[in-house]
């Protein structure tokens, strides 16, 4: 038998060993409120998270900036452009300066960009958060303000927190602050290696839908790891929540909270 063969008979292994070692169908998988209820009012924002909590999500999804004056602030863009009626980088304006500039939409509601405190405030230990890190200038300088600020609230010692990102460098800054903090390596579609996803620091694996195939869940489930799956197109999230809801994936990135807790529940 050649070195092929091997392989695959190797590669077909672990795929039968991952479906006997892993089930993840006990349980339905658990529902991220993807910045909030953002289907239902501006993303991002206290209001969309109220929301969010108010229809029973297992935890609030959070993307982080920092601002010119190190305040840690609820955005996903690198800009305010898309989001308020401002423009220009995050980090080009101080906190105060970011309040001048409301969300845009909620129906004639104004609403400021909330820092993560507000959230912490606002929503205490009655929640789980599940928070985005990210490089800035291509360093790990969010991440120990942040692991201070989650010490202040305690919500590291109550399990509040998953972290998570897309910067390898980000999650062992975490690591290294805040040994007991459960981290989620994601990979954007149609990246990561299963060597990547492997290492022992990770607990769950975040990957766009479309990359939910059967043997890369497989894979995964035998390396131990949970996936937790986000959607990009809002075009076919539904029926991409259907199709990987067959191949047991343990948690949902939700836009649409109501439509995936009744698909799911």
């Amino acid at each position: 038998m050649n070195r092929q063969h091997l392989f695959k008979w190797g590669l077909l292994f672990l795929f039968v060993m991952a479906g006997c070692q892993h089930p993840g169908d006990e349980e339905p998988p658990k529902l991220f409120a993807h910045r909030g209820a953002s289907d239902q009012f501006n993303e991002s924002t206290l209001t969309a998270y109220k929301i969010a909590a108010d229809e029973g999500v297992d935890a609030l999804e959070i993307d982080l900036r920092m601002t010119a004056d190190g305040e840690l602030v609820v955005m996903h863009d690198e800009t305010i452009d898309r989001t308020t009626n401002g423009s220009g980088p995050v980090d080009a304006y101080t906190f105060d300066e970011l309040a001048a500039y409301p969300t845009v939409g909620g129906g004639g509601r104004i609403e400021k960009i909330p820092m993560l405190r507000d959230l912490f405030d606002t929503f205490g230990e009655t929640e789980h958060y599940y928070i985005e890190t990210r490089l800035i200038n291509g360093k790990a300088v969010m991440e120990r303000p942040l692991i201070q600020l989650l010490n202040e609230y305690s919500l590291i010692e109550k399990k509040k927190i998953i972290i998570q990102s897309f910067s390898e460098k980000s999650l062992h800054e975490v690591n290294k602050l805040a040994p007991g903090v459960p981290l989620t390596r994601l990979f954007g579609r149609g990246k990561g290696t299963i060597m990547q996803a492997s290492l022992p620091i990770y607990d769950h694996i975040g990957i766009e839908s479309t990359d939910a195939t059967p043997q890369r869940v497989m894979m995964l489930h035998y390396l131990g790891k949970d996936i937790h799956v986000f959607f990009n197109d809002p075009k076919t999230e539904k029926a991409e929540q259907k199709r990987v809801k067959k191949l047991g994936v343990e948690g949902y990135f939700t836009n649409d909270i109501l439509y995936a807790k009744k698909l799911l529940h």
